[in-house]
């Protein structure tokens, strides 16, 4: 029978999904399974590779293939994201050293962003790479490695990313897609989209970074071991795949420059896709997935992180199952403005435009007649206050920005859509399928294997509903009160 499938397979901070699909992009088996986010102390956040990584991805491989009922040998090829940027260093063997260190929300190389940019000059890291050091970047975690953990990096063959450790154990290959390595800062040149070692004295050197490749290229070919361990068919093509929230703007519709992608998970990302390269102080830039395409991204790091946040410390006795669907009820009840109430959602610092690791989560403006659902509509509020600083950014810098795909598990919740849009002056399309990077994935394969072209992914996931912005006049004075309350508060936060 023909290899006429795919399989996609993204693995999430809290949660891993997959999807089978045909060459149509029907789903044939979609499946997820839970992980948790350690955070073994303040400003560290960390995945275990082959619990939460590798685990995950077998137990969906397995639960997509039983459930599909179709053979291994259908699936024509398989792509994977993840998480993104992490560092995860591997011993020779490819044996994890450590827990994988995660994205922007681990803080912890805040030292090594200050001797960084104090040794190297922020000037000339950013003339390279096209962007900032921040807790996003890979570089100053490495050199934490280096400095921290000296006997880990001596033992250290190579650093990977989630979604690299993810294809090392399918095919042993030890590779990265140039959209990730971008966010290597200062390892990467993101003229040539390759390793350089311009500014790498002292951090690590480019033997012991993987090698590069575009998405939809073949990274290699799925082993006997690992078609044991997952009922994968030996010899399935893998492709290189990406960073989730790329695989997310992909499953979309985001394939092309003037497009925007707004992704609604344990963070906000926002991904703008152009033609030439935006070099924006406070954003990120990449090549994006394609050659001769760019993008601009910027982030929120804490947004559905801090809805479970809430959820767990002041919603204990809710079902798990139907706690966030509660405590949006009980967010629309609360008036548009959240009674006062202003939410800094720097829970785990401030993002770009920002880019401030220090700043400390704030609710402002509380007395004794405020309730839940005014601590969850200002929660939201101030997750979509923090966004329009990225919106404005973009349109200081002469981007267009009016209309987004948004994406993620987030568009479940209309108060946060609704509070996005006005606060950003954004109207935001919603496809029918919002399964995400998994779905993403899928479409990824099929291009990778000729099954598809980039643009066939607008008859894969149509737009279902639009969501139009509403201006209040309140909106104004509450997002100038949010920053000027950042701005008040800015020095303590640095003191504690």
């Amino acid at each position: 029978m023909a290899a006429d499938h795919f399989l996609g397979i993204d693995i999430g901070t809290y949660e891993s999904k997959g999807v089978i699909t045909d060459a149509a992009g029907r789903v044939l088996a979609e499946a997820a399974h839970p992980h948790r986010m350690l955070v073994p102390q303040p400003g560290w956040a960390e995945h275990r590779p082959d619990a939460d990584w590798w685990g995950d991805f077998v137990f969906l491989a397995r639960a997509l293939l039983d459930q599909s009922g179709l053979a291994p040998g259908r699936i024509a090829a398989i792509a994977v994201s993840a998480i993104g940027p992490c560092m995860l260093p591997v011993d020779a063997d490819g044996r994890p050293l450590m827990n994988g260190i995660l994205y922007g929300v681990d803080t912890r190389a805040a030292e090594e962003i200050g001797l960084l940019n104090d040794s190297l000059g922020r000037d000339a890291i950013f003339a390279l790479g096209a962007n900032d050091l921040s807790s996003q970047s890979v570089g100053p975690k490495i050199l934490w490695l280096r400095r921290q953990r000296p006997e880990l990096f001596d033992r250290t063959a190579t650093i990977l990313t989630s979604t690299s450790y993810i294809v090392l154990r399918l095919t042993g290959e030890r590779v990265i897609d140039r959209h990730t390595a971008a966010h290597f800062s200062p390892l990467y040149d993101i003229a040539a989209t390759d390793w350089t070692e311009a500014l790498t004295d002292g951090i690590v050197g480019r033997d012991r970074l993987p090698r590069l490749g575009w998405t939809t290229e073949i990274a290699g070919h799925v082993t006997a071991e690992a078609a044991a361990e997952t009922g994968l068919a030996q010899g399935t093509p893998v492709t290189f795949g990406t960073i989730d929230a790329a695989a997310e703007a992909v499953s979309v519709g985001v394939h092309d420059a003037g497009q925007l992608m707004m992704m609604y998970g344990s963070s906000i990302f926002t991904i703008a896709v152009t033609d030439r390269l935006l070099g924006i102080p406070g954003l990120f830039a990449a090549p994006w997935l394609f050659a001769g395409q760019h993008a601009s991204m910027a982030g929120v790091p804490t947004s559905g992180t801090l809805t479970h946040w809430l959820r767990d410390q002041m919603a204990r006795e809710l079902p798990r199952e139907t706690a966030f669907a509660t405590l949006t009820a009980e967010a629309a009840q609360s008036e548009p403005g959240a009674r006062g109430l202003i939410l800094l959602p720097y829970f785990s610092g401030a993002g770009t435009p920002v880019s401030d690791p220090s700043a400390c989560g704030m609710l402002f403006g509380l007395n004794l007649t405020h309730g839940r659902g005014d601590i969850m509509r200002a929660t939201l509020e101030g997750i979509a206050m923090a966004t329009r600083q990225i919106l404005e950014t973009w349109r200081a810098a002469g981007l267009p920005v009016a209309e987004a795909r948004a994406v993620g598990g987030g568009t479940k919740n209309a108060v946060w859509l609704q509070a996005t849009s006005d606060y950003g002056g954004l109207r935001q399309q919603v496809c029918t399928r919002t399964t995400g990077a998994a779905y993403g994935d899928a479409f990824l394969a099929a291009v990778a294997v000729g099954a598809a072209e980039r643009g066939d992914i607008t008859r894969w996931n149509a737009v279902a509903r639009t969501v139009e912005p509403v201006g209040r006049p309140m909106q104004e004075a509450r997002y100038r009160q949010f920053r000027a309350l950042y701005e008040a508060t800015r020095a303590i936060a640095h003191e504690l």
